[in-house]
This record gives structure tokens, sequence and C-alpha cells, in this order.
């Protein structure tokens, strides 16, 4: 990629930890000072958008520089908030409306993009990643995905050992834990009907892994997730060990594999490495948190997303 010019961009809620990080790397190891801009706060701000024979404008009345951007980081971008009238289908012309000029004005930057929204907005869909991820390689657990409850039901009963079930969708939901499928879960399939839910055999696991990839470079952490309480799933236990880890050739293959056909520049993977010695794709996240494993691990995620960002480059320099 060639070397971005100009300012930076972040798309993000105003309380996004990972933008603050952000900002303050930039700063000091490219002497940046980003824009953030969180989408909500429009039409509450007014923009506009100009195109005449000198070229086109862009601008918002709470940031500055839209035009001077080289960079994007559509780090985790919401809807603008359009306030109720007495009609609901007023209410979604003017949503409608809003959407399509706010991200009409951003996506239309020629910026670098991580990730391109399009592309994000594919990539995120579950079952995409696991039909491209066993296409390029990868092992994964049985899976089905459904709003019958009778196929549920049947799945469940066919597998030799336990099922876990979880999310299908993404989204500004709360916090959604893997579980496995108990009798008590089997009695309330029916509301599946509504909500089409994820369900894959469990893997007993060695330990999980938690694959950071920017642009080819990967910065992998082992997290110990079978001596605490995260044995099925990891992100709920921060208190056991996270150590970083080098990947196997071949698994390192497949990943680049997916990201490629994904069209992803970044993405957050979790991969399970079970006790019989594979390693497991789980899925991949192109919004996905990274902050944690910098804080427990000491690698240097931020300098490297910061660089590719500022430079095109996200390997990190020997200091």
């Amino acid at each position: 990629m060639a070397r971005a010019t100009g300012s930076v961009l972040i798309v993000t809620e105003a309380d996004d930890l990972h933008a603050d990080a952000m900002v303050a790397t930039l700063r000091k190891h490219h002497g940046v000072n980003p824009i953030r801009l969180d989408m909500r706060d429009f039409p509450r701000a007014t923009g506009s958008f100009r195109l005449d024979r000198a070229g086109t404008a862009r601008s918002l009345s709470h940031v500055h520089g839209l035009d001077e951007v080289g960079a994007v980081w559509w780090r985790r971008p919401h809807r603008a908030v359009v306030p109720s009238g007495v009609r609901r289908d007023d209410d979604d012309y003017r949503q409608a409306e809003c959407d399509g000029f706010l991200q009409g004005l951003l996506w239309s930057i020629p910026a670098v993009w991580v990730n391109d929204p399009g592309t994000d907005r594919t990539a995120t869909r579950k079952i995409v990643q696991l039909e491209t991820a066993r296409r390029a390689g990868f092992v994964i657990p049985e899976t089905l995905v459904t709003n019958d409850p009778d196929e549920a039901r049947s799945f469940v009963d066919s597998r030799p050992g336990a099922v876990v079930y979880k999310r299908t969708g993404t989204g500004p939901a709360e916090f959604s834990e893997t579980r496995v499928v108990t009798p008590a879960d089997l009695s309330r399939l029916d509301t599946i009907r509504s909500a089409p839910t994820t369900f894959q055999d469990y893997v007993e696991a060695d330990c999980d892994l938690r694959v950071v990839w920017i642009d080819g470079v990967e910065w992998t952490v082992r997290i110990d997730s079978q001596s605490g309480v995260g044995r099925v799933d990891s992100r709920l236990d921060t208190s056991v060990d996270f150590t970083p880890q080098r990947l196997p050739a071949t698994v390192s293959k497949s990943i680049a594999t997916v990201m490629g056909a994904l069209g992803l520049t970044f993405g957050v993977l979790d991969i399970r490495l079970g006790t019989d010695g594979e390693y497991y794709f789980l899925e991949v996240n192109p919004q996905g948190q990274f902050a944690y494993l910098e804080i427990k691990t000491g690698l240097p995620i931020f300098r490297s997303l910061a660089g590719y960002l500022v430079l095109g480059d996200a390997s990190v320099p020997q200091d």
C-alpha cells in the first residue's frame, strides 16, 4: 500500500477507549492529530457536500479537515440519530436521507480505509466467514445456523458430544455469551424463530488464540482459557495467563487467505486449539477489541495499526 497522505479520521463512538489509545499513539509516534467522528452527532450537526468544476468539498460543522483525510479507521460506526416525529413513515424517510448523506459523504473520501465499509459489512456476516474459512483450509466445528426449532433439536440430538449456541448477527446489542446447550435450553427452542441462532460442536480445548491481523502482520496471543471460568467462551475471564504466541506456517497461510478473500485489511480472529492438535476457526471481527491483549502482553498492536494508517506499514521498528 502507498504511504497515506493527510490526516487520519477515526469513526467511532465518543467513549471508545480504543480510539483514545490510538489518538495518543498517533500523536506520540507520528506527530499526527487525528479527527474523531461519532456519526450519532448528525443531523444535530450540519453537513454539506459540494461538487463543481474545481472538484469536491465535504464539511461537517463539528469537525474540520475532512478533505485532507488520507486514512480512515472505520472503528465503531453508528447511524445518524434522527429525532422522532408524528408519523413512522416520515421518521423512516428522514433516517434514510440522513444515512444516505452521511455515509456517502464519508465513503466517498479517497482514502486508505481500515476497513472498507462495504467489505466490512459483508465480512461481519458469520455465515460468510465460516464458508470462507472452510475454503481456506481451516477446520470448522460442525455447525448449524437456523431459526427452525426442529432442525436445531435434531442437530443437538445427532451430535456425539456437547453443542454450544451463540449469536449469529453483529451489532451494538449487549455482549452475548457462548454457552453449552442444556436440557432447559432445548425446552425454549421455539424462541429462535425470530432470532436465528448458531449451533456448533463444542471443541475440547488446549487453549484459545486471539489473533490481531493488520495487512499481513500477525499479533497472536495464547489465552489459557481452560484454567479459568472462560472454558467455553474465552472472553469471560481475563485473569488467566495471556502470552505472545507464534502460529504454525500453515495456520498463518489460512488466515491470510481468509482475510484476503474477505477483503479485510484488519481483523481480530478467534481460533481454538483443540486437545486433538487442530486449529479451529471460530470467527473474525473486523472491528474487534484488542487493547486488553496489548495490556496483558506488551505487544505493540496500537503502534502497528498506527503505522499502517500513517505509513502503510504495520511492522513495528525496533526501538
